[in-house]
């Protein structure tokens, strides 16, 4: 004669359980093995509708998790973005003379923004031969009117943004000189002076293809091309 003898549970668990169904609860691998157990019990033949339900929240769960952890990243980056162009504009405004202003800004401005190189293009309707520019050739272009808009346009006549971000196979010679070859993605920040003065452009290159590229955000570049703006004015007048 044969007896049947139930599986039984240690008692002081069994309290343990009693007392915190929670910590079950708030287990999903525990859970999840549960549920399986109870499908097996119940065998092949039954559609268990509550399993499909709670199959489907935690798919959406997950889905609602990794798109809290990506949201949260964004505003990690946009935060660390936005203090970074601060501490370039702060230290911008520091130089109180023209040439210190412009070497900084091929210099500490560039690193603080992580950048390989920094030019300034200023069109003229002269042919300057300042001895000042010449000495601020590493970061200062003077160029015919229209450079620019051919620049930024490519020579289409589209109509031309505020921030302009593109990948680059290689840079413009004219304006990278020796680091062209190296050039792999720009920013490029169209400069406003004033009523009655020609177009500037601020140029952010970086080895980084990824650095710059059409799918970013521009807000807090076309901030910085404003301070520079209203920095550049101090020294045009």
């Amino acid at each position: 004669m044969s007896s049947s003898i139930s599986p039984t549970i240690d008692e002081t668990l069994r309290e343990e359980i009693i007392l915190r169904p929670d910590m079950i609860l708030d287990d999903r691998d525990l859970m999840q093995a549960l549920i399986a157990a109870n499908e097996r019990a119940m065998g092949g033949n039954i559609v268990d509708l509550r399993g499909i339900a709670m199959e489907r929240l935690e798919a959406r769960l997950d889905r609602l998790e990794d798109t809290h952890r990506s949201v949260i990243a964004a505003a990690y980056e946009n935060l660390a973005g936005t203090n970074q162009i601060h501490r370039a504009v702060l230290r911008m405004l520091d130089p109180v003379a023209f040439e210190p202003f412009l070497h900084d800004l091929a210099g500490e401005v560039a690193q603080i923004l992580r950048v390989n190189c920094v030019r300034l293009v200023l069109e003229s309707s002269q042919n300057d031969n300042d001895p000042a520019i010449r000495r601020l050739g590493d970061v200062l272009s003077v160029a015919e009117p229209g450079f620019i808009e051919d620049y930024l346009s490519d020579g289409r006549g589209a109509p031309l943004r505020a921030v302009t971000l593109r990948q680059l196979s290689e840079g413009a010679p004219e304006l990278f000189g020796d680091k062209a070859q190296s050039m792999r993605s720009e920013a490029c920040l169209k400069l406003d002076f004033g009523p009655g003065r020609l177009p500037g452009l601020l140029i952010l290159g970086s080895e980084d293809p990824h650095m710059f590229t059409p799918q970013q955000g521009t807000d807090l570049l076309a901030f910085f091309a404003g301070v520079f703006e209203r920095a550049m004015r101090r020294w045009l007048q």
